[in-house]
């Protein structure tokens, strides 16, 4: 965790003084709240520094010959191949923005088929090793196409979290915390996102980008599955699904009354905003009720690891 810490640290330094040097800084959306205004020109895409970082260090472990369990191989590849499909996005943003045009982002229909790949990949080889803490085990086809659509839905969802400077780096590590002693891949990215949070807590010098929300949105749910219990995982990660539930409610709630809006602004956390709230009240709360959620996941079961 110290070595990932250290080097995600040095990475995401690294990858400011890059991003300020070629331009590389986010265009705020207009429709957001004034207090994002401000930040119009923050380098993004952060989240390639603590992904390498988590990798390198991942690497160091493995030819040291550990973090040998078949069940950590597969956290690292769900975390790179969700990374990778952020990635893709971040630069194509980031390019788009430079030129002022061309392909701004991926679109719905091209990311969630990338998505379900990825998920159905981990999920094919998680479903035999999956732990079952709580009683309930589906048999291996119905696991599989479940973890395809939590793996999904989790990539989704925690970058959806991510929009308020710290909260999705400060939410993660929590959800983390009860693994840490078996885990080796989601300590190290523990680590890494403490590395990253010296530069994203308020206000924020980098904001983390796509490839690092689907990269913890990845990790989370094959830390979950492989060693907890999928069905403990949406309690554990109650903002990132409310995050993504009122966005799902906002659309359809905006197409059945003709655009009238149920929240003032979506993902929720600019609800909460838009209402009044500073972003370190919300991001603090938010932290709370993750810790609270996570607290009552460990407890059903069992609590202990």
């Amino acid at each position: 965790m110290i070595l990932a810490a250290l080097l995600s640290w040095v990475l995401v330094g690294g990858f400011i003084a890059a991003s300020r040097r070629y331009g590389w800084g986010q265009k705020v959306r207009p429709e957001l709240p004034q207090s994002h205004q401000v930040k119009s020109g923050t380098p993004t895409a952060g989240g390639v520094g603590f992904v390498l970082a988590l990798l390198i260090v991942w690497l160091g472990y493995r030819i040291t010959g550990q973090a040998t369990d078949p069940r950590e191989v597969l956290l690292l590849l769900v975390a790179l191949g969700m990374g990778v499909i952020g990635l893709i996005d971040d630069v194509l943003k980031i390019v788009s923005r430079q030129r002022g045009g061309g392909k701004k982002e991926l679109l719905a229909r091209e990311k969630f088929p990338l998505q379900l790949l990825v998920g159905f990949a981990f999920a094919y080889f998680a479903a035999p090793l999956a732990s079952h803490r709580l009683g309930v085990d589906l048999g291996q086809v119905t696991e599989t196409i479940l973890f395809t659509l939590v793996m999904v839905g989790s990539a989704n969802a925690f970058n959806f979290t991510d929009g308020i400077d710290g909260q999705l780096a400060a939410v993660s590590i929590i959800i983390l915390l009860p693994l840490v002693l078996v885990s080796p891949t989601a300590a190290l990215l523990i680590g890494a996102l403490l590395g990253f949070l010296w530069f994203n807590a308020y206000p924020a010098k980098v904001f983390m980008g796509d490839m690092g929300s689907h990269a913890i949105g990845g990790l989370v749910a094959g830390a979950y599955i492989l060693y907890a219990d999928v069905w403990a995982l949406p309690l554990a990660a109650i903002i990132p699904v409310a995050a993504v539930l009122s966005v799902v409610i906002q659309v359809a709630y905006f197409r059945l009354t003709g655009g009238k809006r149920f929240f003032r602004m979506t993902p929720i956390h600019h609800h909460f905003e838009v209402g009044g709230l500073p972003e370190t009240q919300i991001m603090m709360r938010f932290c709370i009720v993750t810790a609270i959620g996570t607290a009552a996941a460990w407890w059903l079961l069992g609590g202990r690891l």
